[in-house]
């Protein structure tokens, strides 16, 4: 089994480089099946995730490889099988490859999708709008049955602003006659991403960044070579790591107002903070102080995919602090791995009270999703004595190599068995 070993209490100091987002990536990648003609992704991340969805794409009959630090993908032939739960189960970025085979293909079948246990997250959203777009979808024994034999450009309203949806509903109205337009559409940086890169293959997105995004159909779209955005979530995790621990870092690769819901906060709890080019430098002395009340929401928002690492910090701020959570419901499950070290939380629905203490202890502890376990290692980098994080498969889905680069900060942490990311 894969463990980190951690041993703590230590500054964090230098230089770490933020590696491409993953949740830009996985739509780009679904994205490559709207054309016949070869992509390259420069500057892939290695992740589970990533693999997962290449595995999916490969499934359906594409070329996908890795040439160094890009990945290659051709889907010249597109194959519509079912892609059944081996596949879906690992990720539930899965759902929303079902706009591009639709808008390729005209028909889709999906098992319904995996991902992390924070919550039920439906996929309502995505079938509502696809109807809308006069997609027949059938639920057949947990396969989605989709028809896009009759498939039109529509207005479409989502009651909520899905990430998911909003790139599904993109994808599916890149190659319909017309307009396509999403009202209440997300906000996110990776929604303008995936606009950026249908644009980038000749296609025809406008208003990305703003709640009303309109999509003018094309008869074909082309190849491209094409580097996703920097990961907003894994520059954040740096910066909180290090307002845990303390110490000097440079975080480059950085797009600042990407970041500004993280560094405002930050700044709150007493850590200095610059911004210089697409770099941002951070000074701390690892001893935050508490946030009034840290509430989640969707973009600009503060994310939910940083509220896991913002309690790890807050567990060693003086003073006590108030997390709302409002996207998941299930998202406080890794505060209980929390506690295990000393901490002091406690959780009532989707609040969360965390009292500061002077120092967490080192313990063994379990990752049981991905940004818990973000969580888990910057608890584990602040504490004293040895910490040891299983179910780090969960943090290899968001996090290249996280040991190496908080290695190279100075913190003294080590994997036990080899990582597990295919080819």
């Amino acid at each position: 089994m894969q463990k980190l070993i951690i041993d703590g209490g230590r500054p964090l100091r230098g230089e770490v480089e933020v590696q491409t987002a993953k949740n830009a990536t996985l739509p780009i990648i679904a994205a490559c099946i709207l054309t016949d003609e070869p992509i390259v992704i420069e500057n892939c991340p290695r992740l589970n995730d990533i693999d997962a969805m290449v595995d999916i794409v490969r499934h359906l009959g594409c070329r996908a490889e890795f040439s160094g630090n890009d990945l290659k993908v051709c889907c010249k032939d597109v194959t519509v099988d079912v892609i059944n739960s081996d596949l879906t189960g690992k990720l539930r970025s899965s759902i929303f490859i079902l706009g591009s085979i639709l808008s390729r293909c005209r028909k889709a079948y999906i098992s319904h999708p995996g991902g992390c246990e924070i919550g039920l997250r439906p996929i309502d959203l995505h079938i509502s709008g696809l109807k809308a777009l006069s997609v027949n979808i059938e639920d057949d024994c947990g396969v989605i049955c989709c028809d896009g034999s009759d498939m039109k450009s529509a207005i479409v309203n989502l009651d909520f602003a899905s990430v998911g949806a909003t790139e599904n509903l993109m994808m599916a109205g890149a190659l319909l006659d017309g307009d396509t337009v999403i009202v209440n559409a997300a906000r996110e940086p990776e929604i303008v991403d995936l606009a950026d890169f249908i644009n980038a293959m000749g296609g025809k997105v406008s208003g990305a960044g703003g709640s009303v995004i309109r999509i003018t159909g094309v008869k074909k779209l082309h190849g491209c070579t094409y580097r996703p955005m920097p990961d907003r979530i894994v520059a954040g995790t740096y910066l909180a790591a290090v307002t845990a621990t303390g110490g000097s870092v440079t975080v480059k690769n950085v797009v600042p107002e990407h970041i500004f819901g993280i560094t405002e906060r930050l700044k709150k709890t007493g850590a200095k903070l610059s911004v210089r080019g697409n770099a941002v430098r951070i000074v701390a002395d690892g001893n935050p102080r508490a946030l009034h009340k840290l509430e989640t929401n969707v973009y600009p928002a503060f994310p939910t995919d940083m509220q896991p690492q913002f309690c790890a910090l807050l567990s060693v701020a003086t003073g006590s602090s108030v997390i709302v959570e409002n996207l998941f419901e299930n998202r406080f499950g890794y505060t209980s791995e929390l506690v295990r070290m000393g901490a002091s939380i406690t959780v009532k629905d989707r609040i969360a009270v965390v009292a500061g203490v002077d120092k967490l202890h080192g313990a063994s502890i379990k990752a049981c999703d991905l940004r818990g376990g973000a969580a888990l290692v910057i608890a584990a980098l602040a504490a004293e004595g040895r910490s040891v994080v299983y179910g780090i498969e969960h943090i290899d889905r968001g996090y290249e190599n996280i040991e190496r680069e908080y290695s190279a900060l100075g913190a003294v942490i080590k994997r036990v068995g080899g990582r597990d990311i295919g080819a």
